[in-house]
């Protein structure tokens, strides 16, 4: 679970803390353990992880440094 105020990974607003996005895809009653049985196998040696989109960010946090340099940070 994200932490309050930290954008939602389901929504499209901050995290409250609900838990949503913990619950099992499965069995929405439960809390999700890991089991990787909402992932269907593949006939071959690997499984794969469908990605339906890629969010990227632009961070402009900048690290002083004690002689006056400056660094970007990338995320």
């Amino acid at each position: 679970m994200k932490n309050l105020g930290e954008p939602c990974v389901l929504e499209d607003r901050v995290c409250t803390e609900c838990g949503e996005c913990d619950l099992c895809d499965l069995d929405p009653t439960k809390q999700c353990n890991n089991c990787f049985q909402c992932i269907e196998p593949l006939d071959g040696d690997f499984a794969e992880i469908g990605i339906d989109d890629i969010l990227l960010t632009e961070n402009t946090d900048t690290v002083s440094r004690p002689k006056g340099h400056s660094y970007k940070l990338r995320p």
